[in-house]
């Protein structure tokens, strides 16, 4: 469907065009650049609803499509488009960039414009990752969103915000320097930029691999997922709140969408055959990390790494289709496994989110994250406490919240490939409830810790608005996902039945994986 209405560009280049408004202030017109931010995400939010309710359902071509010529020379086009997959992930990005700007509204007081331009032009460029079909536009969006998040973490972050930074940016964009080279093969190779086209390039084996390992090395690093992971913890523990909840809620999101985009479609052999490398990679995740989890003392870092492990269900359901295929079960569950690692993506953002905003709040009144100091917050903060417990029981897997949706999903996907992939990914359920309901233990509930403690006040008007409105989704997508598994139902089987084309010989495919 071509776009009459650049609806895309428009999600793009607004948030964008009012952070560079927003910096032009100044620091003398703090308030104003609240106001001016308060506005765009909201128009923002508003455009990316008209983007939900005008997109069709029932096919799985991509729509609102925008293709200009950019650099004629090189045939790179200005080409926007979204489906399916990149359809739920762009309206989660303009939902908490709302969010964001109403967390930091009295927190931030320092260099406000420039905090609020930060997050706009970061909005907009996460919104063109998932709306690029470009090769060379994805990469240029890819790359300048870390611009901003490495600005919020080196200006607004902790005490080791400069150790935080350069780790977060030297894994990131080395990683993505590999994806570079594959990307400019690709090109070489068809005479386009057009990733579409990319997708029904003929390549052998060998490329495929290479390709593969290229996109793994830029991918694997956004989840993050084992052993490239370390750089998350760090990062979130310097950076301000709203910068945890944007890295964790939607930027983690775009390594499992440059799965989908890249590696299953554009080198489905490869997956095919080095899909036990990512299945290893995601249960160790799972199980792993979730035992690090345990033993943090920090709240931020707990939540970051219950976040690795919770973002390992979203490779492993990507990638057991795969193994499912050789044993022969059908599409369905294969549709199983890719549906419930989108649910996951979604509800992760929601749920990690969340978390990260209940710190938040308790770091404004305490100033620390450590659980020793706490104790008893349900007494002096009722309303907060309800709102914590249930993120937390969403982030254990608690039926009739998001959190359990996607990860059963997965974990039912995985049954029909594996018993022991089911087994293991289910030890979720038991590891994150010890970590969840340990927190909100020490936490939450028991005695009041301190006098500190005693005197804390409940959350206002503004933070019950917050965290109220993720409540929502938190709730709605556990009661009722089937909404948002229709929104993707098309893209996933128009995806599934391209990866089952496979040109590996039957052999090969027979010994692949674990």
């Amino acid at each position: 469907m071509q776009s009459t209405w650049p609806t895309l560009s428009l999600l793009i280049w607004i948030p964008i065009a009012g952070g560079l408004l927003a910096a032009a202030l100044g620091e003398r017109k703090a308030s104003h650049a609240r106001l001016l931010a308060l506005a765009v995400s909201l128009l923002t939010f508003v455009l990316s609803i008209s983007l939900l309710t005008g997109f069709d359902r029932s096919t799985a071509n991509m729509q609102f499509l925008e293709n200009k010529a950019w650099i004629e020379y090189f045939r790179i086009n200005y080409f926007l488009g979204v489906d399916g997959f990149s359809v739920p992930l762009i309206f989660l990005t303009t939902f908490f960039g709302v969010l964001v700007v109403i967390a930091g509204w009295e927190v931030i007081r320092t260099r406000v414009h420039q905090y609020m331009a930060s997050f706009l032009v970061m909005e907009g460029l996460m919104v063109g990752v998932f709306s690029a079909l470009d090769g060379f536009l994805f990469y240029v969006f890819f790359e300048a969103m870390l611009i901003p998040m490495f600005l919020v973490i080196g200006m607004w972050g902790g005490p080791r915000r400069v150790y935080a930074t350069v780790k977060f940016f030297l894994y990131t964009f080395l990683g993505s320097v590999f994806m570079l080279v594959g990307l400019i093969y690709l090109y070489t190779q068809s005479g386009t930029w057009s990733i579409p086209e990319w997708q029904g390039l003929p390549l052998g084996i060998t490329a495929q691999t290479w390709l593969f390992l290229g996109f793994l090395a830029a991918f694997s690093v956004k989840v993050p997922m084992w052993p490239v992971h370390t750089w998350l913890p760090d990062a979130h523990v310097e950076a301000p709140t709203g910068g945890s909840v944007i890295l964790a809620a939607i930027m983690l999101k775009i390594g499992g969408y440059g799965f989908i985009r890249f590696s299953l479609p554009i080198t489905p052999d490869a997956s095919n055959s080095l899909d036990w490398l990512i299945i290893m990679l995601s249960l160790i995740a799972v199980v792993y990390i979730g035992f690090v989890a345990l033993v943090q003392q920090d709240m931020k870092k707990l939540i970051a790494y219950s976040s690795i492990s919770h973002m390992g269900f979203v490779t492993l359901g990507l990638f057991i289709a795969f193994a499912i295929f050789r044993h022969g079960v059908g599409s369905n569950a294969a549709a199983l496994g890719v549906e419930g690692a989108m649910v996951q993506m979604i509800s992760h953002g929601f749920v990690s989110g969340a978390l990260f905003l209940c710190v938040g709040v308790l770091y404004d009144r305490l100033h620390s994250r450590m659980i020793l100091d706490y104790g008893g917050v349900a007494d002096s903060m009722p309303w907060f406490a309800t709102f914590a417990v249930l993120f937390f029981m969403a982030n254990a897997g608690l039926p009739g919240t998001s959190g359990f949706v996607g990860e059963f999903m997965v974990i039912l996907a995985a049954f029909n490939a594996n018993f022991w992939y089911a087994f293991l990914a289910g030890l979720t359920l038991i590891l994150g409830a010890a970590y969840s309901l340990w927190l909100v233990k020490r936490v939450i509930f028991g005695a009041v810790k301190s006098r500190e403690v005693a005197a804390l006040k409940d959350i206002n008007r503004r933070e019950a608005l917050i965290l109220g409105s993720v409540a929502v989704a938190v709730i709605m997508v556990g009661l009722w996902p089937q909404p948002l598994v229709d929104l993707m139902h098309a893209s996933v089987n128009n995806l599934l039945a391209h990866i089952q084309q496979s040109k590996i010989p039957a052999a090969t495919i027979a010994t692949a994986g674990m």
